[in-house]
């Protein structure tokens, strides 16, 4: 049975499209998930000879030293600049396990069969090889969703849903993945309009592409501006919230280490709890 198409691939791909030219002014997201990709990757002892840069926008990933990379965007420009392929997460045009590292910053939250592209992230990883995802999670963007809310009703649908970061961890086990991860980090960023917001929102492609869209009228638009404006500390500055949720995951190998089977425990948790009066077996 096919997902329902939450977003509009079409939309997304021009989206994205009209971005590419300038979207250098506006990374400062897919810049703070991509730090946040290193520090985990630094922390892995181990070499990586093939990697997948899945969503590469400009191709601005850095890949570890040696390895050859392969990058693929939904957008054709993006995709063009950083000399890689068009397509969608959950559509991948790459055999399975041809990589031992797969990486993606920013693009997931907009993927319409994101357990499906997940699952493919992993097929396209040899055994043992490492995943690591970033995307905007849950509770992201508050200011402007009560400001919608104001200005029109919580009817109409105007910003994606999203996922949290213990959804994203079911995910990943659902996906396959072994030893998985799922935490978040906050960004705090002040506004001082919400024309300014709505400007970033373009600029990094996550302006609204549910297939379910309608156009914003303008007295709309203004009502939600007054809305935000009314939402500024003492500096006229509103400050907007991005949960940026990050993912880690390996592809299931023999050689991991293993939960232990359970009912295998050799004392049990009432006996700990007594204070260790009775001591397990074979001591």
């Amino acid at each position: 049975m096919q997902p329902p198409e939450i977003f509009d691939r079409a939309a997304r791909r021009r989206h994205r499209d009209r971005a590419a030219a300038d979207f250098g002014a506006h990374d400062f997201l897919r810049a703070a998930m991509l730090d946040g990709i290193a520090d985990r990757l630094d922390a892995v002892k181990r070499d990586f000879a093939d990697v997948l840069d899945l969503g590469c926008f400009r191709g601005d990933f850095v890949p570890p030293p040696g390895a050859r990379v392969a990058r693929l965007d939904p957008g054709f420009a993006f995709a063009r600049v950083a000399g890689g392929v068009q397509g969608d997460e959950d559509r991948l045009p790459f055999a399975d396990e041809s990589f031992d590292l797969v990486v993606t910053a920013g693009t997931l939250d907009t993927v319409n069969d994101l357990p499906g592209a997940l699952a493919l992230a992993r097929r396209c990883l040899r055994p043992d090889g490492l995943f690591l995802g970033a995307f905007v999670g849950g509770g992201s963007l508050a200011q402007l969703r009560a400001a919608l809310r104001g200005a029109e009703g919580p009817a109409v649908a105007r910003l994606h849903p999203l996922v949290d970061v213990r959804s994203a961890g079911d995910l990943l086990v659902r996906a396959g993945f072994a030893l998985p991860v799922a935490d978040v980090e906050t960004l705090s960023v002040g506004y001082g309009g919400l024309g300014r917001l709505l400007d970033d929102l373009r600029g990094m492609a996550s302006n609204n592409v549910l297939a379910d869209r309608h156009p914003l009228r303008r007295d709309t638009l203004a009502r939600a501006a007054g809305a935000f404006a009314a939402r500024a500390d003492a500096d006229d500055r509103v400050r907007e919230r991005f949960d940026l949720v990050f993912l880690t995951g390996w592809a299931p190998s023999p050689d991991q280490p293993q939960p232990a089977r359970r009912g295998s425990a050799s004392a049990s948790l009432a006996a700990a709890l007594r204070g260790g009066g009775e001591r397990a077996s074979g001591e």
